[in-house]
């Protein structure tokens, strides 16, 4: 991939931590670069340093050490008002008493922008989350989604150069969310302003960013597109956290270039792509996606081939997913579109099954549970 030009760059994190307490850090000397006009995720379990992260850059926290650049000048000591940034929230923190268009014209008034100016950019705001009738009513007269619509406007009615968002779809139901999802991705492909966006659903990271950074400890294991991210994890904390995968436990046998060969704890060999490896003896673990493991007739071509035992059927609409005992683990999980199902298949049976060296990684040992 090309040098990212540094005039590109609208943020830049440069040896950036934060501790509370002097002494844990909650963000471990995070340096990142965030494009202008890219929908960047911050993805990680809850304490990975993804929240604290979001509020340094927005102003409500400080860093302990390491600097933050906006736009090339280091905003560290500008409070968070006067540093042209859109900000929404998982509570919406939407004033009760104003309505929906004078919640959309305080930002620009306390700007100083003219009446007519005002009601001109809070119509176009109206009109861009599709609320254009609802400029007269109040926030308790609007539903959830209409009242996020409401705060995402908000957040984009002064036209700042970049928009936070932190877990903005977390209270809204299932339906809703993956809807907004859409309305958000849109919304930033058609103004094209930087989105900065807080998550610890992979699902959501998956479907909107160009560009994911994921969160654990502090610090950032992996940032890459999402299709990136799920396909070629580096670590075994990404290829765990990111989609389902199967994890099986052996040592590094031999080593041949970017290929390796795996022994299982009953002797059996696996070859698999080398991707974050010691040296042979060491311990290591391999990731198959569900999707990528072959039954029947269809492991005939695979280089890995083992026999598996169907444990339980887990019907999900589209697709299913299967339980097999595989390699002295219980719980190895196949998922097959319902039309390549095979209707003989029960609970109970043997059956061959395997994968392509491509789609097994060879990775770091799992921390012990």
């Amino acid at each position: 991939m090309a040098e990212t030009q540094a005039n590109d760059v609208l943020v830049s994190f440069r040896g950036v931590q934060k501790s509370y307490d002097g002494e844990s850090l909650i963000v471990k000397d995070l340096n990142l670069d965030i494009r202008k006009g890219e929908f960047l995720t911050l993805l990680g379990p809850s304490g990975s340093g993804k929240t604290t992260s979001l509020m340094m850059l927005a102003g409500f926290e400080t860093p302990t050490s390491g600097e933050i650049l906006l736009a090339g000048r280091s905003i560290n000591n500008v409070p968070p008002h006067k540093r042209d940034i859109g900000m929404v929230f998982q509570n919406y923190a939407l004033f009760p008493h104003m309505t929906v268009a004078e919640n959309l014209a305080f930002p620009l008034s306390v700007r100083g922008m003219s009446k007519t100016d005002v009601a001109e950019r809070v119509k176009r705001a109206l009109s861009m989350v599709q609320l254009d009738a609802f400029g007269g009513r109040y926030p308790a007269q609007l539903s959830g989604g209409q009242q996020q619509r409401v705060a995402l406007a908000r957040a984009l009615v002064f036209e700042p150069q970049l928009v936070l968002m932190d877990e903005p779809l977390g209270a809204l139901d299932k339906q809703l969310r993956e809807h907004m999802q859409m309305e958000i991705k849109h919304i930033h492909q058609r103004l094209g302003v930087t989105v900065v966006y807080v998550t610890h659903d992979q699902g959501e990271a998956l479907t909107m960013s160009d560009r994911v950074a994921v969160f654990h400890q502090g610090e950032i294991q992996q940032i890459a597109p999402p299709h990136e991210l799920y396909e070629h994890p580096r670590n075994s904390f990404v290829a765990n956290f990111i989609g389902e995968n199967n994890r099986i436990a052996g040592q590094l046998h031999s080593l041949d270039g970017d290929r390796c060969t795996v022994s299982l704890a009953r002797g059996e060999k696996v070859e698999a792509l080398a991707v974050n490896v010691g040296q042979p003896g060491d311990s290591v673990s391999l990731s198959i996606r569900p999707e990528r493991v072959r039954l029947n007739g269809h492991s005939e071509s695979c280089a890995n081939r083992f026999s598996g035992r169907v444990a339980e059927f887990i019907y999900l609409g589209d697709h299913v997913r299967i339980r097999l005992e595989v390699c002295g683990r219980t719980d190895f999980f196949v998922k097959q579109p319902i039309a390549e199902l095979d209707p003989a298949l029960s609970v109970g049976d043997v059956v061959p099954l395997g994968w392509a060296i491509e789609h097994v990684r060879a990775l770091d040992p799992l921390p012990a549970a």
